[in-house]
């Protein structure tokens, strides 16, 4: 500023103490730039928070469901001469690990088995094939919290549903070649008999470390119960699944044998021989969760876990799926979109998937848990961060982690247990990559993908169509195929046979009339001349519309709503009908 000989010199310094205050001064623009960065800053704790949360809330559900039906998981279990046939094995898997929730626990409880010699190989591989069917129900149900958003919910549920469609697919093409050849069997002995294996450490539980302090306080189970059950003990019959009792601090002593109440044992430390008592109070002290004093039931302590994990569940999926919309939009979401769904520039194009497939085992192989990892990124293909394309091969990478958590547990099982339970493992393993090779190398067989899409787009047209879903994949349908097995082979044959030969003709039908429909007669190039149930879930739409109807009575006037679909646009009709004692009623109708 140069200086005016016409103003005065305290007038000039008061001008430059003004343009220097204004100058520092932030404009309104500058400020609401700066309070943007630090309120989306803040949003991240937020979203580790109710992520974190997440993850408790699926370990609680778990042992909710175990305490539900854990006792009749293990009664199950017991039954073991069901499992000389190989259908009622794959049923039993995919109940028991739908009712625990847990398919390391199913899997667990099949390895004990085996290693004591209550069940052959043989008869543990379709058990396994189940409990992989069984775990892919949790991200399932998850994508119902997307329920809210058609689209969210369309992509959401094509997300979750291509693990079923994987895990089925292959189950179809690997069980009877299972039965007939013993492939897998074979596989992995032949595997046990070229390694030489020792007993290791147990496989590292980096997730635990990070939920137990939460989930520690809240309840804290005895899986060994179940275990016993399913191996016939019946000491343990009436014992609880809540652990009362939990180990003490740990002692600077190594004890190979199992510590007995009052006995007397001989320990070397620091190299001094001295005689000790220990007393099975001295080694244990009270757990600290909240049912630790519960004098409810097992079934009592499960309903009220169930009911607050799923509270906690879908708070934590709804305010998740509400954060991550106002972070990952506009730029932030296109660079996303650009880094995770785009491939490798040409000829290395196929390598992005296989590169996904790794980070899916990795990542489960850090969490422990495929449910985890699958319910995980389940919101993020709702709100359109992930494409199914590239959910597929994380997903198929979480089938292959997971087993190999599996196997190192395995490896730390005693050495006269230790072939049979990593034989087990490696069954799972084999299982998995082989149905990877059925279904991703070549872009032709990714029939996942197309069933996954088919499922999403009939979610997000018929809402209830999900839950049909649930209850018929996971409950009713496997139910079913349980108790024709046990009928027996010829009812089984008589009954299953004709359904699948109406299925494969339906599915070639189909075909030829999407491809090639001058190859059928005139009557089969379409359907139209079955009836419109059999062809459209309209008419199931219109049952179940009527059947939920909301009805309000009010001085004699009754209200309710009539909703119907066409196409992608929805109808809605407001029927009132008025009329008071010995008059006639009148019907008016509102539609919006």
């Amino acid at each position: 500023i140069t200086p005016n000989p016409k103003v005065s010199k305290k007038k000039t310094q008061k001008y430059i103490l003004q343009t220097t205050a204004t100058s520092s001064t932030p404009t309104p623009i500058e400020t609401k730039r700066v309070s943007t960065i630090v309120f989306t800053l803040g949003k991240i704790p937020l979203l580790l928070l109710l992520l974190y949360l997440f993850v408790c809330s699926l370990d609680i559900l778990s042992s909710a469901f175990q305490l539900a039906g854990g006792k009749v998981t293990g009664d199950i279990f017991q039954e073991n001469a069901v499992f000389s046939n190989p259908v009622a094995g794959l049923v039993v898997g995919i109940l028991v690990t739908v009712l625990v929730q847990s398919s390391s626990t199913s899997t667990s409880i099949v390895v004990s088995l085996v290693s004591s010699g209550l069940l052959e190989v043989q008869s543990a591989i379709p058990i396994i094939m189940g409990s992989n069917i069984g775990t892919s129900v949790t991200n399932t149900v998850v994508a119902l919290m997307q329920a809210g958003e058609r689209e969210e919910f369309k992509r959401a549920f094509a997300g979750a549903t291509v693990h079923d469609c994987f895990n089925w697919l292959s189950v179809l093409v690997l069980l009877p070649l299972e039965a007939a050849s013993g492939l897998l069997r074979r596989l992995s002995q032949a595997v046990v008999d070229t390694l030489q294996l020792s007993s290791g450490e147990e496989a590292p539980e980096l997730l635990k470390v990070i939920t137990k302090p939460l989930t520690a306080l809240i309840i804290q189970l005895d899986q060994s119960v179940i275990t016993a059950i399913a191996t016939g003990d019946q000491t343990v019959s009436n014992q609880s699944l809540v652990r009362r009792w939990c180990p003490a601090t740990e002692l600077p002593l190594k004890v190979h044998n199992q510590l007995m109440s009052d006995s007397v044992c001989r320990l070397n430390y620091d190299n001094e021989t001295s005689w000790l008592s220990h007393n099975l109070s001295e080694q244990t002290q009270k757990c600290g969760h909240l049912f630790v004093n519960c004098s409810l039931s097992d079934l009592a302590i499960g309903l009220i876990l169930l009911a607050c994990s799923l509270l906690v569940l879908c708070s934590c999926l709804i305010l998740l799926v509400k954060v991550l919309n106002s972070l990952l939009k506009g730029q932030v979401a296109s660079a996303i979109n650009k880094v995770i769904n785009t491939d490798f520039p040409h000829p290395f194009t196929w390598l992005a998937g296989y590169l996904a497939l790794l980070v899916g085992a990795g990542m489960t192989f850090l969490v422990q848990s495929s449910s985890v990892f699958t319910s995980s990124i389940t919101p993020l293909i709702g709100i359109g961060v992930i494409s199914i394309e590239r959910a597929y091969p994380l997903t198929l990478g979480s089938n292959l982690g997971t087993t190999t958590t599996a196997t190192l547990a395995a490896l730390a099982s005693p050495g006269d247990k230790l072939a049979a339970a990593t034989q087990v493992a490696l069954c799972h393993f084999f299982f998995n990559l082989v149905g990877i090779l059925l279904w991703y190398p070549i872009p032709a067989t990714r029939l996942p993908i197309r069933m996954a899409r088919a499922l999403g787009s009939h979610t997000a047209r018929y809402r209830w169509f999900a839950v049909l879903y649930l209850l018929l994949c996971f409950l009713l349908l496997p139910s079913l195929v349980f108790a024709l097995s046990m009928a027996g082979w010829k009812v089984m044959a008589g009954i299953g046979a004709p359904v699948i030969a109406a299925i494969v003709f339906v599915v070639t039908v189909n075909l030829l009339q999407e491809h090639k429909p001058h190859c059928l007669p005139r009557s089969l190039q379409s359907w139209d001349f079955l009836p419109a149930w059999m062809t459209s879930l309209q008419p199931l739409d219109d049952v179940i519309t009527k059947m939920t109807l909301s009805c309000r009575h009010q001085r004699g006037d009754c209200f309710f709503f009539s909703v119907s679909s066409q196409s992608d646009m929805y109808e809605m009709t407001l029927w009132s009908i008025t009329g008071k004692a010995n008059t006639s009623p009148r019907l008016q109708s509102t539609r919006f």
